[in-house]
């Protein structure tokens, strides 16, 4: 018997919240609040957020740090049957590391209009022109989502505005 849309649908958030506590950690830590997490059966195997500043790492966004702690946990460059649940629409680097990685599915809370690879400006994940595709949900829990992440800069703003006045 195929699982209830509604089933569904809260298992994707339940997921997402995981991430959501990943991009909260990111804010805390002065990172662009993108949080990611990677599952296998319904088994979380790996989380992660930014962390490009500290380690001054341009290649350390959230979804590039769970592919790589996945990896190292699974002994495989290829992860099938994952999905992984990021706060905000992977931008091209990240798709490529999906599509490297063979992860089944991603699932994303907030498109992002500037960067987004998955549904936004490009739809790399399901081009069938590549030699793998994947399965992409978008929406899930966006507004929070968005509103972590437009807090971040308009917080970023804020000081910047009140650091440049006399």
């Amino acid at each position: 018997m195929p699982v209830p849309e509604s089933i569904k649908q809260a298992v994707d958030e339940a997921w997402m919240r995981l991430a959501i506590e990943e991009a909260m950690q990111a804010f805390e830590e002065g990172e662009v609040p993108i949080g990611a997490v990677l599952i296998r059966d319904e088994q979380l195997i790996a989380r992660a957020h930014n962390r490009v500043i500290d380690p001054s790492d341009p290649t350390a966004h959230a979804e590039i740090l769970a592919i790589r702690k996945a990896a190292s946990m699974m002994r495989n460059y290829r992860l099938p049957g994952m999905t992984l649940y990021v706060t905000i629409e992977p931008c091209i680097m990240c798709a490529g590391a999906i599509l490297q990685a063979r992860i089944k599915r991603v699932v994303y809370g907030a498109a992002d209009p500037k960067q987004g690879a998955v549904s936004t400006l490009y739809r790399l994940l399901e081009d069938g022109r590549l030699n793998h595709c994947v399965a992409v949900t978008g929406g899930v829990c966006a507004d929070a989502c968005k509103e972590i992440i437009s807090g971040f800069f308009q917080g970023k703003r804020l000081i910047s505005t009140l650091v440049s006045k006399p």
